[in-house]
């Protein structure tokens, strides 16, 4: 046995199917073995692979053990001369075992081995080669200064930017994402440090593979896919507090105390600084377009009142004092609440809803103003202003935000989208994609050497089509186009405004580097699908108010439930956000829905006396969450009022 592929797996099926896949061609001249090892994932991975894949040793663990302790229970089982660590969210080409191997056999000096690493827009990953994190070079990536610096042979220690990417070179770190170890090295120095769970285990066999004598290499010979790299988890504050933690329990293990404690306190410096930012950031970015949208409507006010009150006065100052500080950001914050509840800061933004929530805002306004003592009532004809003012700027305010960002039109409206394959690709692609209004699959570009003349044109000539045609998505078929070939293609065509998507060979997903389109996955594009930004909100709104009101109430409502004790638990959990009133059914298929929050009660349970079978109560469940409206949930809560304490 040459090679032992190591695969950790964690609620990624569709990522993971598309990896096994290119893996099974990938050991076409190879003898390798292929360990998955799942860490109790709830999305069907399991049983797609025992279905789909039963060449894989498959290991199932009954709880998250992390990365380190799910991989070493696989490493103790190899029997490869090299082990390779490889995640799930990554394709590898067809022959990039055979060279890796190649070059290990032929080095011999050399422990492990990493390769050049894309994302899913075929972009550079920086995390392909890196230096050994020593206090001062971690200290300089937490403090930004790498980022600040890249090139620099001492600021940019950490992704060694200042070595050619497409040359051969030693380095000290090896990604996690693909680390083939020689297993005589392993038995050397053991496997993965289970003291870290996740992020930092790959720098510390990195660095105990060079203190054995050892050199690490990365090989630039074959390139791979890998989706979720660093760049998309770095804004995560989740992110930068296990990330940094690790550092410093690799400083304290490998690095003199003395300086071990110095650096333990300036990482930590360094993660209140960098969680910071990245909460400052998190905020500003859904907060600006409110905050924006407050401003200009409340500046509109400030313009049009003084031209209102020398129309209809012949004077300004007419309103009292206190109308313009206090009167219109209330009338403001209805409006902002208006569009929040109408889905106006859900992107990609969307003229109709941004109009809904203004009129909802002006409409709720209206009737507040009714209700309102005379002397509240300032003046019905300035909420007509202001509401005409919204009209106008507020989508004038989306399109321009649209344009700074340089938002590509592909998230605001449909777009031109090539197949890479053959006739029979079309057809699958649309099938997918039936219910996606954004995506225009405008043809293909044909794979053969003689061309459909309906195809589009050729893989000679497909930059030229990207370009003629406008466009912005090109999605391979993996079934007529090698993973290599897939992979040149898109550094090839590599222009930041397309999107490149991967429709696996089996047709039954789309994967993209940051979505995944699939046929048992429809809910995510349906018209009124549960998880929809607006229904979400709509959902926990409803879901607070009622657990507010049962606290409330609870000395007088208690008696109205089976389970006394059981409602006042359950609306604690509802509020603190553990629960919902109203969830799915359990069934073994609740990954083929969208994910929401476990219910107290769930539709199903109005058809108890029926006995349901797990069949029918997925099908119940999928109606739901079809077609969710906020009077379903209060109607199912009303039924099953009795049932609130269960």
């Amino acid at each position: 046995m040459k090679l032992s592929v190591i695969i950790v797996n964690y609620n990624v099926r569709h990522f993971l199917r598309q990896c096994l896949q290119s893996v099974e061609n990938a050991m076409a001249k190879t003898a390798a073995e292929v360990f998955v090892v799942d860490n109790n994932s709830v999305d069907g991975s399991v049983s797609m692979v025992h279905n789909d894949f039963p060449w894989v040793k498959l290991i199932e663990n009954k709880e998250n053990l992390g990365f380190s302790r799910a991989n070493n229970q696989a490493i103790k089982q190899a029997n490869g001369a090299y082990v390779l660590l490889l995640n799930p969210d990554t394709v590898v080409e067809e022959d990039t075992f055979v060279k890796v191997i190649e070059f290990m056999d032929s080095h011999p000096d050399a422990g492990g081995l990493g390769v050049k690493m894309i994302d899913g827009n075929g972009e550079f990953l920086p995390e392909s080669k890196r230096g050994l994190p020593t206090p001062m070079v971690a200290f300089y990536k937490v403090a930004g200064l790498s980022s600040l610096f890249p090139y620099s042979r001492k600021f940019g220690r950490y992704h060694l930017k200042y070595l050619d990417k497409d040359k051969v070179n030693e380095v000290d770190v090896l990604s996690g994402a693909f680390m083939l170890v020689r297993k005589k090295v392993v038995d050397k120095i053991g496997g993965l440090d289970e003291t870290f769970f996740m992020y930092g285990e790959d720098i510390d066999w990195s660095y105990r593979i060079t203190k054995a004598g050892y050199k690490n290499y990365y090989f630039p010979g074959t390139t791979i896919i890998h989706y979720k790299g660093e760049s998309t988890k770095k804004e995560s504050i989740n992110y930068v507090v296990v990330f940094y933690n690790a550092m410093i329990i690799f400083t304290q293990k490998h690095f003199a105390r003395r300086y071990a404690s110095v650096f333990s306190f300036m990482i930590r410096m360094a993660i209140m600084l960098s969680a910071g930012l990245a909460i400052f950031k998190r905020l500003l970015k859904r907060l600006f377009m409110p905050v924006l949208d407050f401003l200009v409507l409340w500046g509109g006010f400030w313009l049009l009142t003084p031209l209102w009150e020398k129309y209809q006065f012949g004077v300004t100052n007419w309103f009292p004092d206190n109308y313009l500080t206090i009167v219109v950001p209330f009338y403001v914050l209805i409006w902002i609440i208006a569009l929040l509840y109408s889905g106006g800061y859900d992107k990609p933004y969307k003229f109709f809803d941004i109009l809904k929530g203004v009129g909802w805002g002006l409409l709720l306004l209206l009737i507040v103003y009714a209700l309102l003592p005379e002397n509240y009532r300032f003046s019905r004809v300035m909420l007509l202003l202001g509401g005409v003012w919204a009209t106008i700027t507020v989508p004038a305010l989306r399109y321009i935000h649209r344009k700074i960002e340089g938002e590509p039109a592909s998230k605001t409206q449909a777009v031109n989208t090539i197949v890479v394959g053959e006739a029979g690709d079309v057809e699958r692609v649309q099938k997918i994609f039936s219910n996606n209004i954004k995506t225009n699959v405008i043809g293909f570009v044909s794979v053969a050497d003689h061309p459909d003349e309906k195809a589009l044109g050729n893989l000679e000539n497909i930059e030229k089509v990207v370009k003629v045609n406008n466009v912005a998505e090109v999605i391979f078929s993996a079934q007529h186009l090698p993973a290599r070939n897939i992979i040149r293609l898109m550094i090839k065509l590599g222009d930041p405004r397309l999107r490149f998507k991967i429709v696996s060979p089996d047709g039954i997903a789309v994967i993209g580097s940051s979505t995944i389109h699939s046929l048992d996955d429809v809910y995510s594009i349906e018209v009124n699908a549960i998880n929809k930004p607006s229904n979400q909100r709509f959902k926990r709104t409803f879901d607070i108010a009622l657990a507010l009101l049962l606290i409330i109430l609870y000395p007088v409502l208690f008696f109205t439930v089976r389970q006394k004790g059981g409602l006042f638990r359950n609306a604690w959990s509802v509020l603190l956000g553990k629960k919902s009133w109203v969830g799915f059914g359990q069934t073994e298929r609740l990954h083929e829905l969208p994910n929401i929050k476990s219910g107290v009660v769930h539709p199903g349970m109005l058809h108890a006396k029926q006995n349901l079978s797990a069949d029918l109560i997925q099908r119940v469940n999928m109606i739901y969450a079809k077609d969710y409206r906020l009077v379903n949930d209060l109607a199912i809560v009303f039924r099953l009022w009795k049932h609130l304490g269960s």
